[in-house]
């Protein structure tokens, strides 16, 4: 069940209508000799929350990486369909949002260009401009500054705004308050709760303050092989 939150200054204008559905067949993803983990065989619904739990370096971020498209699995298959539909390949980054420590921002833009940027490739979802995701975060007064200048958690800020007001299906977190003061972990529980709704949320991470509302829960070491 999800935590009671208080009231926002923002409501979700647009809800989601999009069946989407994410299915992973024998899954398995090796480096060198070494499974990461394999025989992997889920399906990911929208409107639900999910949660990858196992121990660090257990292969957590490897499995999101997978998901999302930016690492190719050794062996398996993903099929994704959206409202009954299965998409090919390579249109699967187009369903998919991603927000995770490792992901760069491109620090020599400010953080209305580096929004401006991000939306050429990513849409936002409608009824939300740059202004209202810059207020919505808390940074209006860090609009025009260079991301080089901003603090680690004025970072993983803007990699929650461009993950969660992206126009996609699909939301991936890995380690989502990484960096985060109590205002930020209150901002991130404000995000989930107004953002998810009919999309498929998945989430990296050990931590119950960030996966407490998953009703789902997978633990990549059962799927390990000697």
């Amino acid at each position: 069940m999800r935590p009671a939150f208080c009231h926002y200054r923002f409501q979700s204008k647009t809800p989601f209508l999009t069946a989407v559905q994410i299915i992973l067949q024998n899954l398995g993803k090796r480096f060198n000799r070494q499974w990461i983990f394999r025989s992997l065989n889920y399906a990911f619904e929208g409107g639900n929350a999910y949660a990858i739990t196992g121990p660090n370096g257990s292969g957590k971020s490897t499995l999101l990486q997978v998901i999302a498209g930016s690492i190719q699995h050794s062996e398996g298959n993903i099929i994704f369909t959206v409202n009954g539909k299965t998409l090919d390949t390579e249109n699967h980054y187009e369903q998919v949002s991603i927000a995770a420590p490792y992901l760069e921002l491109i620090e020599e833009l400010t953080l209305t260009e580096f929004l401006e940027f991000h939306q050429q490739f990513k849409p936002f979802i409608a009824g939300y401009n740059i202004q209202d995701i810059i207020s919505y975060i808390d940074l209006k007064n860090a609009a025009n500054k260079q991301l080089r200048y901003f603090s680690s958690g004025m970072k993983q800020r803007v990699k929650l705004a461009q993950a969660f007001f992206s126009n996609t299906t699909v939301l991936i977190l890995d380690e989502p308050t990484a960096n985060l003061d109590a205002a930020g972990i209150s901002l991130y529980n404000q995000l989930i709760n107004n953002f998810t709704k009919n999309k498929i949320v998945i989430i990296g991470s050990n931590d119950e303050h960030e996966i407490s509302f998953c009703q789902n829960r997978l633990l990549i070491t059962d799927f390990k092989t000697l």
